[in-house]
């Protein structure tokens, strides 16, 4: 299960680019009462005609079709007021202005519907694209692996986006079942290559290496080969280098394997307490290998006990502000839904919760991901 997310848009040239749409929007009305106001004044002696009929063309560019019938109105509503208070009926420039206005008025109709039926079909393929990007990136996840529970959720901050920065994916291996949950340091394009390069890495990686060191310092050579290629990332490009990840180990036993590179530590959920699955030893993220000190070292070990519930997440989640400026409380968070309830329905309690905090403004991408014993 995955729920994109969309917020408002952020200030910048997504906002700079709202605020002419606006404008456009607003241009033919502004003309018309402009026209209004130059008839009831001195300055009526201006011809004014031509502006009111091509009030439905400029209409027809920047708004559909009901905002285009909108301004057809609105221009046929002054003409006739101007043409009554200047006691223009009979004269033969009132019925030529009329005639222009609605021969304009049908052909912007039929050009805003048209517009709008093709940037419907854009739209639709571009979201068409979209859901295969993410169902190659962050493929779905099937409800069991073994004997585990499994369940995803991925929360994008950016407006429209589905995917983005963030990354998990499970696979069930001779070894156990074995989990990523990773956060890009960046934003955009550049990060969804980042995010794709390492989870590609880990598909391939969990089912050969017997060590999950060995599983995660894959990652990290395929993150350096992709970042090394030249012109693949734009010197521009909001990506600071690293990506903070986590992969876990569930074998049969009752216990999970977890090595930690820079992440927040998982929480695990027994007897409706959770606690931090915090680091021995703690590392740095993935592309900053040169700040350890010899050979990665083993994994931690933790009790994993049947009826146990482990949450991995990424800091979009815990670094959720609300209007005070208060993160999110996602251990509390988890003790109030307990574990009553399925994996894919104790996400969509999470996922509520979260987003009444921030008040459906999510300010970072934003993962959880799952395992119920």
């Amino acid at each position: 299960m995955r729920v994109p997310f969309r917020s408002p848009p952020r200030p910048g040239a997504g906002g700079h680019h709202q605020i002419l749409f606006v404008l456009a929007e607003c241009l033919p009305f502004a003309i018309a009462l402009s026209v209004l106001t130059i008839e009831f004044t001195p300055a009526h002696v201006l011809y004014t005609g031509p502006l009111l009929v091509a009030t439905p063309a400029l209409a027809a560019v920047a708004m559909g079709p009901k905002g285009t019938l909108a301004a057809v109105a609105l221009a046929v509503a002054v003409s006739v007021t101007t043409a009554t208070y200047n006691g223009a009926w009979g004269s033969q420039q009132v019925y030529t202005n009329f005639l222009a206005l609605f021969l304009v008025s049908l052909a912007s109709l039929a050009t805003s519907s048209t517009v709008r039926r093709r940037r419907e079909d854009e739209l639709e393929q571009v979201r068409r694209i979209a859901v295969a990007a993410q169902e190659a990136v962050l493929r779905p996840v099937p409800v069991r692996l073994g004997h585990l529970r499994v369940a995803g959720m991925y929360l994008a901050a950016e407006t429209g986006a589905q995917i983005g920065g963030d990354l998990y994916e499970a696979v069930q291996t001779r070894y156990g079942v074995r989990v990523i949950v990773g956060d890009v340091r960046g934003k955009g394009l550049p990060a969804v290559r980042a995010a794709a390069a390492v989870l590609g890495a880990f598909r391939e990686a969990v089912h050969y290496e017997d060590e999950l060191a060995g599983v995660i310092g894959r990652c990290e050579a395929a993150l350096l080969r992709d970042a090394a290629v030249p012109g693949v990332i734009d010197p521009g490009a909001l990506v600071e280098g690293f990506v903070t990840a986590l992969v876990a180990q569930v074998p049969d036993g009752p216990v999970v394997e977890v090595v930690n590179r820079g992440h927040p530590p998982p929480l695990l959920l027994r007897g409706g307490t959770v606690r931090a699955l915090e680091p021995g030893c703690p590392l740095p993220p993935l592309g900053l290998a040169e700040f350890i000190a010899g050979a990665p070292g083993v994994a931690d070990r933790y009790s994993f006990a049947p009826g146990d519930r482990l949450l991995l997440y990424t800091d979009g989640v815990i670094e959720a502000r609300d209007s005070a400026g208060d993160f999110f409380a996602l251990p509390d968070a988890m003790e109030a839904v307990g574990a009553a309830t399925d994996a894919h329905e104790f996400l969509d309690e999470l996922h509520r919760a979260l987003l009444r905090h921030t008040r459906h403004r999510l300010a970072d991408d934003a993962a959880m991901f799952l395992v119920d014993r």
